[in-house]
């Protein structure tokens, strides 16, 4: 009965100390893929499009744009975030334009934008 016990004892805690090191093993994997997730930078998206608007004091620009696949985003009419004011220079409604925009901070942002001759 003595032996049976110890080996019903040594059996749950081989299974206590395997199940700690799973749940162990899956915080450390979901450790590193936050890690990783917080370290790369937002992807860049580059798409072209129509200046539909202009609003300098809300510092948006939108865009009547085609579909963005890289962001699996169909074509659609939106405002982008602009961050600098020089995004706004040399441009006018209706003109055609390339541009990279990505997401910060949760909205969709102009990188960079030219005029398509």
């Amino acid at each position: 009965m003595k032996m049976k016990f110890k080996s019903i004892l040594a059996a749950a805690t081989l299974a206590v100390a395997a199940q700690a090191q799973a749940g162990h093993a899956e915080h450390d994997h979901a450790g590193h893929a936050a890690a990783a997730a917080t370290t790369a930078a937002p992807a860049v998206a580059q798409a072209e499009g129509e200046v539909r608007k202009l609003d300098r004091a809300a510092g948006k620009l939108t865009l009547r744009h085609g579909p963005i696949a890289s962001l699996e985003m169909p074509a659609m009419t939106m405002a982008f975030r602009v961050t600098e004011p020089k995004v706004f220079e040399g441009l006018a409604v209706g003109d055609k334009v390339r541009f990279s925009t990505r997401r910060i901070d949760g909205a969709y942002t102009i990188t960079a934008i030219e005029p398509m001759k």
